[in-house]
């Protein structure tokens, strides 16, 4: 048995002396697994270092030194030279280099004309060795010189450094790329993009690499038919950047200029619809905050008939609760941070609301049916908490941090979405509907809408009006708490936040319908969505002004705004 397994393994193994034991056969045939295995190991290794991008790739030591010696031998032509000669060789260590270069970091060592990465040391200078990265001692000042840098330069590094990353793993470093090669339309560049082209398998990446190679083609001496070419592939990008780009041949004459206009004013008209887009979801954004604020104010000013100057006050109680409780969570939980906001907002609401509910039962209770001169109290009022704010916290404006799952934005197409601006749409349309199922679902619902519609009948069948108008202005100030929440996230929080709302508020709400919330979501978002598509054409000052002409001239024919409410004492 033995032998035969000896014979089988001589087969299989020419040449392989034979084992004295049968432990050295089992250590043979061990090792000879083994180096099959590792075989293995080197022919995938070698696969994959040939799928490896092209910014893998090293040259030798000293061919790589020849060319960084070059950076520092005459002037700004040769030393532009000598930054295309090093992108050209593809070395992953090339961007490190020339990042080190335009950062002002290589000096010449006059000794022997060798560039080194220098930091200070004291009175002299280290220098490393930009090729292994191993130091080389220290340099007085007067040893080494600097290579100077200027714009020019600096665009050479910024093309070659785009260019060399154009095949980087990382998708969104890729773009980067491909754009920064767009804007500096270098020619070098084409053979690199061609072979990032051929292997790029994401579109939108793709795309940018064809129109960067068609800016450096149309910056080359191609062929007219090339360029005009070229130009097509850059009217296909659609942005702003191509825009920009083919506006520097929309002058040429003969083809290459008539394809430029033609492509210019395609993407004209593309974005100018993107445009649309953009001022719409502005007014979406201002919309919900006019709905924040305006909303509580329609409760008060629909149930009670009071003109409250101080409304604006609340939000601002609201955004400096918002601030305080943040400060707190800041200082003593600071792994809270994120949840900061949602902590703050029954802060927010519960501080408005006592604040709201003071008012009504220390100023306003008393002067109900004379609206004159609850306006100046309102507005007494207003002074008196911002002064008060002012003492307390001073009076420059706080910050309120962002939390991270509200920072950043994203892309729709060509329509830029913050998420903050997104999450306070969605939490201005919850605070609507919360309030529609307070006012439909509960006791103080029920109630607040029997006073609304005829306040003697609710009073004569046992309703006590006077707790439920104390609880609506807490109710109505509460809701103003959490406009401030959320204007903290998108304005200065300042003693006067509440000031630049408080008209607008009175325009929803009489646009809208007095004491109507259907209305005044409604109004709020047709005043916002109007306010931002005016802008571009009359101006932030005369759009508003053309707004409010707007709104006089429709209460003239419909005193009761676009949804008016119903009932005896109303219609009487």
């Amino acid at each position: 048995m033995r032998r035969r397994f000896l014979t089988r393994q001589r087969t299989l193994r020419p040449g392989l002396p034979l084992a004295p034991d049968g432990y050295g056969f089992a250590v043979q045939t061990w090792n000879g697994h083994a180096m099959a295995f590792l075989r293995l190991l080197a022919i995938l290794a070698a696969l994959i270092a040939g799928l490896q991008p092209a910014l893998a790739v090293r040259i030798a030591d000293a061919d790589l030194s020849s060319h960084v010696v070059a950076l520092g031998v005459g002037g700004f032509d040769a030393a532009e030279k000598a930054i295309a000669d090093l992108a050209a060789t593809g070395d992953d260590r090339v961007p490190t280099i020339l990042d080190r270069l335009g950062n002002g970091e290589l000096m010449v060592r006059k000794a022997d004309g060798a560039v080194f990465a220098v930091e200070k040391a004291g009175l002299d200078f280290r220098l490393t060795d930009l090729v292994t990265g191993v130091g080389a001692g220290l340099a007085p000042k007067a040893a080494v010189e600097k290579i100077k840098v200027n714009n020019r330069i600096r665009r050479a590094i910024a093309s070659a450094v785009g260019a060399l990353t154009l095949m980087s793993p990382d998708p969104s470093v890729r773009r980067a790329a491909a754009e920064a090669v767009m804007k500096s339309a270098d020619v070098a560049a084409i053979p690199v993009l061609d072979q990032a082209i051929a292997a790029e398998t994401v579109a939108d990446i793709r795309s940018a690499m064809l129109a960067a190679r068609a800016t450096a083609l149309l910056a080359s001496d191609a062929p007219e038919a090339d360029k005009v070419a070229s130009i097509a592939a850059i009217a296909d990008l659609g942005s702003r950047d191509a825009l920009g780009f083919l506006s520097g041949y929309t002058s040429a004459e003969g083809a290459v200029g008539a394809a430029a206009r033609k492509a210019a004013a395609v993407i004209e008209s593309r974005l100018m619809l993107w445009d649309v887009g953009q001022n719409l979801w502005y007014g979406l954004s201002l919309g919900s905050v006019l709905l924040l604020a305006a909303i509580g104010l329609a409760i008060t000013f629909g149930v009670m008939g009071v003109i409250n100057m101080a409304h604006g006050e609340m939000v601002m109680i609201g955004a400096y609760a918002t601030f305080t409780a943040q400060e707190a969570i800041r200082s003593s939980w600071p792994e809270l941070f994120d949840y900061s906001l949602l902590i703050a907002l029954p802060v927010a609401f519960l501080t408005a609301a006592l604040a709201g509910i003071l008012i009504e039962r220390l100023v306003i209770r008393w002067l109900y049916g004379r609206p004159l001169e609850t306006l100046l109290a309102t507005w007494g009022v207003s002074l008196m908490l911002q002064q008060a704010v002012r003492s307390l916290y001073g009076a420059n404006n706080r910050e309120v941090g962002n939390p991270a799952w509200m920072s950043g934005a994203f892309a729709v197409g060509d329509i830029q979405v913050t998420w903050t601006r997104l999450w306070i749409i969605l939490f201005a349309l919850a605070v609507f509907f919360a309030l529609i199922g307070v006012l439909k679902r509960t006791r103080l619902g029920l109630e607040m809408r029997a006073v609304t519609q005829n306040r003697q009948m609710a009073a004569a069948v046992g309703i006590r009006t006077p707790l439920v108008d104390a609880l609506t202005f807490g109710l109505g100030s509460g809701i103003a708490g959490l406009a401030g929440v959320a204007l903290s996230q998108i304005d200065n929080v300042s003693p006067n936040l509440g000031r630049g709302y408080i008209i607008d508020s009175f325009m929803v709400v009489v646009f809208g319908g007095v004491g109507n919330l259907w209305g005044t979501l409604v109004g709020a978002l047709t005043l916002g969505v109007a306010n931002k598509m005016l802008e571009p054409y009359a101006g932030a000052v005369l759009g508003k002004i053309i707004l409010l002409v707007a709104i006089i001239l429709f209460i003239q024919k419909r005193p009761r705004g676009l949804f008016a409410l119903k009932g005896r004492a109303v219609e009487a």
